[in-house]
């Protein structure tokens, strides 16, 4: 692996003041990762779709400074002033100030908004991260001599936005991102995603994913802090070989078009990761009770409708329900009137595949 493509060589423009906004996705990952080294090195390989309509934008204003010194920022979520978030971002601009060096010279103001509730498990952070990172390297590329190819963009802002927060490696492209050394998967890294190299199958094109809010506040534990307790977990080795086995059998299901498979896997992936938290030192249940009837109605209405919808979560109680577009009419009615009851003032979030990162500059 090697970091020095991703120092600048040349930052020759002088620019006083400058701003620009980037809206990036969420992204949900069907083989997922828990578990991680320094710094934000996964310990196997993931696959997620990126999302359309969970987004953040992220606009940052940089101001020249009289003197060079440290990194000064603000920042502003939803309209108000944050300072607790600011030690998460502190730490992001520390990691990265290698590779961005001209932070030293600039203040930044950060403004940012999300089209989701904060901190509920719609990865809050991948969308986040990944939107400053694509404003950072708008910034660059006006502060460099040399023309920036698209795809050197993505891949460093995919680096950076990974010291934020590794699952925002996936929210730069889409629709379907792998992060992680691979050795099926070609390009694939450690260092930051890259699209899936191969063509899916029809069927997974523009797939739907319905968001059911079953709880919308704060995770009672980290990701953070769920991913170090993998370091001591009794069955973590054999969890990363079953996740990297796992992406070989899905990246050849996205192809052939397996949709049976595809619903057998990506549960299991889901159910795992939180068989990985009861199992932890300490443990914890990120799953509600609410969670538990949602898939069993999911489970009830599979086997008598034959339908390919599926469920997947993340680190938290909310539940991803999957399925193909062509069942869109039929599955939407289902939730409407079966599983929106289960969620909190019967919020859920309408969502599909997308295809990551844009600026909203004009």
């Amino acid at each position: 692996m090697s970091t020095a493509q991703f120092i600048p060589k040349t930052v020759t423009n002088s620019i006083e003041k400058a701003n620009y906004t980037w809206k990036t996705p969420s992204n949900i990952a069907l083989v997922k990762y828990w578990g991680k080294s320094n710094p934000q090195i996964p310990k196997n390989a993931s696959i997620s779709f990126t999302l359309n309509n969970c987004h953040t934008i992220t606009t940052i204003n940089f101001s020249k400074k009289a003197a060079s010194g440290n990194i000064q920022f603000e920042i502003f979520f939803e309209g108000k002033q944050k300072e607790e978030f600011k030690p998460k971002i502190a730490d992001f601009f520390e990691r990265i100030q290698e590779y961005c060096p001209y932070l030293l010279d600039y203040s930044m103001v950060i403004t940012s908004e999300n089209s989701f509730p904060h901190s509920s498990g719609i990865a809050s952070s991948a969308s986040g991260m990944s939107a400053i990172a694509m404003c950072l390297m708008s910034f660059e590329q006006a502060l460099s001599s040399e023309e920036m190819t698209s795809d050197f963009i993505n891949k460093k802002a995919s680096f950076l936005a990974r010291l934020g927060s590794g699952s925002a490696s996936r929210s730069i492209e889409g629709p379907l991102v792998v992060w992680g050394k691979h050795p099926e998967i070609e390009g694939s890294s450690d260092l930051f995603g890259v699209p899936f190299p191969y063509q899916i199958h029809s069927v997974f094109e523009n797939y739907q994913d319905t968001i059911l809010l079953v709880d919308k506040g704060e995770k009672q534990v980290s990701s953070t802090v769920g991913h170090n307790l993998m370091h001591q977990h009794p069955y973590a080795e054999q969890r990363f070989l079953q996740a990297n086995e796992n992406l070989s059998k899905l990246s050849a299901i996205l192809q052939n078009g397996d949709v049976k498979s595809f619903v057998a896997l990506v549960e299991s992936e889901a159910l795992t990761l939180h068989a990985m938290m009861l199992t932890s030192n300490p443990y914890f249940i990120l799953m509600k009770p609410n969670t538990l009837e949602i898939i069993n109605k999911i489970w009830n209405f599979r086997a008598e409708n034959n339908s390919a919808i599926c469920f997947t979560l993340d680190a938290g109680a909310n539940v991803h329900v999957l399925y193909p577009e062509e069942e869109k009419e039929k599955i939407s009615q289902f939730i409407d009137n079966e599983l929106s009851k289960y969620c909190q003032k019967n919020h859920y979030i309408c969502d599909n595949t997308g295809f990551g990162a844009k600026s909203t500059d004009l």
